[in-house]
């Protein structure tokens, strides 16, 4: 159980990279006082957890009333997770976290941007979506489901902490020690996306 909690959990924090959303966080919030951002630090979170929680629990069924296989699955999602790891090696955290400069703006003028984009898609994506929907199908024990559903809940903690001390981060690692840490998420990620392909490939032929 351990093994798992503790192979999952990197996987996912790999994939989600919320440090790489830091940056991001900061140009949507320029004019929030604390208290915002601490009550959009809480709400993002939970967004997320119920968001990956869902995905998760019922993916399989999702993908069985679109006639999607679970190969498929594997082989589109390797394909995601790829491409966003590769935006994270040759340092573009913006469009690895599917956000633009229009969705920035907008953002500028939302009254609450916890749920989108903040939530989903910038944290919660295609790429940890795919992930937690072929763990539903890899993992077919309760116990199993179960301490993935744990470690969902773990990264919403680490969502909330790393978005609530996000200033103090930025002013700690700066925006050099932002892009090397993601450039070193990226090529985990990376190799996360080969082998959900090999995966996909495997279960497809």
């Amino acid at each position: 159980m351990i093994e798992l909690y503790i192979a999952t959990l990197a996987s996912i924090f790999s994939v989600v990279n919320p440090l790489g959303a830091v940056p991001v966080y900061l140009a949507m919030t320029p004019e929030y006082t604390q208290k915002e951002r601490n009550r959009t630090s809480r709400l993002t979170s939970l967004y997320f957890f119920l968001i990956l929680s869902l995905f998760f629990l019922a993916g399989t069924w999702i993908l069985g009333f679109f006639g999607i296989s679970i190969g498929a699955m594997r082989i589109a999602g390797g394909l995601v997770i790829m491409s966003s790891g590769y935006s994270l090696l040759t340092g573009n955290i913006s469009k690895s976290g599917a956000t633009s400069k229009k969705v920035t703006e907008e953002a500028l003028h939302k009254e609450d941007i916890s749920f989108a984009p903040l939530a989903m898609p910038l944290l919660s994506g295609p790429g940890s979506i795919s992930l937690l929907i072929t763990y539903f199908d890899e993992y077919p024990l309760w116990w199993q489901k179960g301490t993935i559903v744990g470690v969902i809940f773990t990264m919403g903690i680490i969502v909330y902490l790393i978005l609530r001390f996000a200033p103090l981060l930025y002013q700690f690692l700066g925006e050099a020690g932002l892009r090397a840490l993601s450039r070193i998420m990226g090529f985990i990620v990376m190799s996360i996306g080969v082998q959900f392909i090999i995966g996909g490939i495997s279960k497809v032929f």
